[in-house]
């Protein structure tokens, strides 16, 4: 019985049972089925759907969202925050494994680690070196936030000259990277690396425009969010040479329908949006998520989005 005093936090995809243990008693578990979000207070959101104003007044008694990650474009706040409802998120939560998975990104298409595989499953072996030295490489940020710092940190350890664009940063926080604009970023870098968020002014940034204003040649890694390629641009500057390779760990749509061209060309590598996905990472997002949540409800400081208010 005394469970039923419990907050009800809904999870709108099965919670994995080795987090159980962050519940620690403190709260009741429900969800992914729609018919329980009535009775929610609390909702721990993935990417797994669109939270708006219908799905607020599926959910009346609903006093916070919080998000399992850095970004909450798939939360509206301006309707949350009429149905009263307060929108958290966890931007440490992601920063270490993504970064980390960005550089795995990297190194992967400028060392060719995929056409390279196809060679030694057909037996070929030596061959002519194509693959790209990083050491006094250009290598291009578009966002300066938390995680693209650990990558630019990583990049100047491996020799590179970190460039940065960042409209919120005027002065780089980290030794060795140097802010620039947009233009210059994009017509340096060897490699582009893209952190910004999803906002209408960042859709599609990464167009045909911005594609021809690129280095011959360069590499483009996108762990932040699909909408910021116009993927027609992208295959067009692969497929004559513009680009060298790209990787992408998100896609808009996402997933990529079966048959794009993309998910097939041979110079292009694609991870299913999992760029946060290490064990640790995982519970990490989880555990700050939670705790976020059960916060706001218990009327304690919570990590809320800032156009949020409590």
């Amino acid at each position: 019985m005394a469970s039923m005093s419990l907050p009800r936090l809904y999870f709108d995809r099965p919670l994995p049972a080795e987090y159980a243990g962050l519940l620690d008693g403190r709260c009741v578990a429900c969800g992914p089925d729609a018919a329980e979000l009535a009775t929610a207070e609390a909702v721990i959101a993935g990417v797994v759907r669109r939270w708006d104003a219908a799905a607020f007044a599926a959910a009346p008694v609903l006093k916070v969202i919080s998000r399992t990650g850095v970004g909450y474009d798939n939360v509206d706040v301006e309707a949350a925050s009429a149905a009263g409802v307060v929108v958290c998120y966890t931007p440490e939560g992601p920063m270490v494994s993504t970064a980390e998975h960005t550089i795995a990104l990297i190194m992967a298409i400028t060392k060719r680690l995929r056409p390279l595989h196809t060679d030694a499953l057909s037996g070929r072996t030596g061959g002519p070196a194509l693959g790209l030295e990083l050491d006094g490489r250009v290598l291009g940020l578009v966002g300066l936030g938390r995680i693209a710092r650990r990558v630019a940190a990583v990049g100047v350890a491996l020799g590179m000259d970190v460039v940065a664009a960042d409209p919120f940063v005027v002065e780089s926080p980290i030794a060795g990277v140097r802010m620039a604009s947009f233009d210059e970023v994009l017509s340096s870098a060897d490699v582009l690396s893209l952190h910004a968020p999803s906002l209408p002014e960042t859709e599609r940034m990464i167009n045909s425009v911005a594609l021809a204003r690129m280095k011959p040649g360069a590499y483009l890694v996108n762990c932040a969010r699909g909408s910021l390629i116009d993927h027609g641009a992208l295959l067009a500057a692969l497929n004559d040479g513009t680009i060298a390779a790209a990787a992408l760990d998100v896609t808009d749509p996402e997933p990529l329908p079966a048959g794009d061209p993309l998910l097939t060309h041979p110079n292009v590598l694609v991870t299913p949006h999992m760029a946060s996905s290490t064990i640790a990472g995982r519970r990490r997002l989880y555990s700050m998520a939670i705790d976020n949540a059960l916060a706001v409800l218990g009327g304690r400081p919570a990590t809320v989005v800032p156009e949020s208010t409590l």
